[in-house]
């Protein structure tokens, strides 16, 4: 803290000085607290953090380069901490008390924002901020850092501009919404894109982009308005892109028959540990919405979903890709869905660092189609 600071600078600081510094220290703490929010100003400020998670008044985390740290930031009290959740919400139209204890919002900056009290958290307020990086990532960050190869970023690309449905999976923290702010980056200036999610994140730089949000029921139950009436009402308005920022419910059922029904080049991300966990995962969700036979449902996905991106965070932090993978079709014996893999990622003698995104050798039958529109080269595949 600042004492053992001061103690370590000992004869060096004069008496003038010492008291200079803890009169500045003090007076932007409390600026901080009274006009910002408090200890994690700074922590907001700096660009190399991702992640802050505030566990009651004593316990402040940082993700920083993929890894947890405590940060030795502390607040006042418990109450202080609420008070700023409460600062971080309300311009949101959120609120969060006893009766509504868990609240997803936004910071002015874009960042997510999710907050917990008691009686749900037995920590004390619990606050967790995914920031929102103030100059959106491009693939060539991407590819810089090691998440993706050049000839696997050249065949995303081919297929965002060929029209194809893209499916984004990963676990909590992967880099999903990353990697479709990404992509969506590839799509044609001249189309109109229509985006919902549940806090609004993306940054397209298309001059045609309408952002759909949801929002929570207020205060007498009413009001609300989820991710399935967004993608409803996104149908009316025309879209040539539907984006999704996550389908976790009953809005995959829309979104499938969206991408079944003319609107080609969708993008949407799902929490899925693998490919074929994904496709599991979107059978349920559907059945959330609606009872179909499975054949039905399967068939429903085969025809909607050229391909799914497998991200993961390594062990050491870091975000890679894993697979590229196309949805081939259904089994005529197994009644499966048939996939396969056109990028994965390879570890020489298990060393995972030095992983790399290899081309398996398939090209899928669409590739044709992509080729002969200038939209991708075939040395991709060499």
């Amino acid at each position: 803290g600042l004492d053992d600071q001061l103690k370590k600078a000992g004869p060096r600081l004069s008496p003038e000085l010492r008291e200079y510094i803890v009169r500045r220290m003090l007076s932007k703490e409390i600026e901080d607290v009274v006009l910002g929010y408090g200890p994690l100003q700074d922590l907001l400020e700096m660009p190399n953090i991702n992640e802050i998670m505030v566990v009651g008044k004593d316990r402040i985390y940082i993700e920083k380069d993929g890894v947890l740290q405590n940060t030795g930031r502390s607040f006042f009290s418990d109450e202080i901490v609420q008070s700023i959740i409460e600062r971080i919400i309300t311009p949101v139209g959120r609120r969060i008390d006893r009766s509504t204890p868990v609240v997803d919002a936004r910071l002015p900056d874009g960042s997510r924002v999710n907050a917990i009290i008691n009686p749900l958290s037995l920590s004390g307020p619990t606050l967790t901020i995914r920031k929102f990086a103030r100059i959106p990532f491009t693939v060539d960050d991407l590819v810089e850092r090691g998440t993706i190869s050049q000839a696997a970023a050249k065949f995303l690309r081919a297929c965002v501009m060929g029209r194809k449905n893209i499916v984004i999976s990963g676990g909590t923290g992967s880099g999903k919404t990353t990697t479709l702010n990404v992509l969506s980056n590839f799509i044609p200036s001249s189309e109109r894109i229509v985006t919902s999610e549940d806090s609004a994140e993306l940054q397209l730089p298309q001059e045609h982009v309408v952002r759909l949000e949801t929002r929570p029921a207020n205060i007498e139950g009413k009001g609300a308005y989820t991710i399935r009436d967004l993608v409803k009402n996104a149908l009316r308005m025309r879209p040539d892109r539907l984006i999704v920022g996550e389908c976790r419910g009953p809005e995959a059922m829309d979104m499938l028959q969206a991408m079944n029904t003319g609107h080609d080049g969708s993008l949407t991300t799902m929490h899925a540990n693998n490919p074929v966990d994904t496709l599991m995962r979107l059978e349920a969700m559907v059945l959330m919405a609606v009872e179909m036979p499975v054949r039905a449902i399967r068939e429903q996905i085969v025809a909607a979903i050229n391909v799914v991106v497998q991200i993961s965070r390594l062990v050491d932090g870091r975000r890679r890709v894993t697979h590229i993978t196309e949805i081939v079709g259904i089994d005529p014996e197994t009644q499966r869905i048939i996939t396969e893999d056109i990028f994965t990622l390879h570890t020489s003698k298990g060393d995972k660092s030095a992983a790399e995104l290899r081309h398996t050798g398939y090209i899928p039958e669409f590739c044709e189609e992509l080729i002969h529109k200038g939209f991708l080269s075939v040395e991709v595949f060499t």
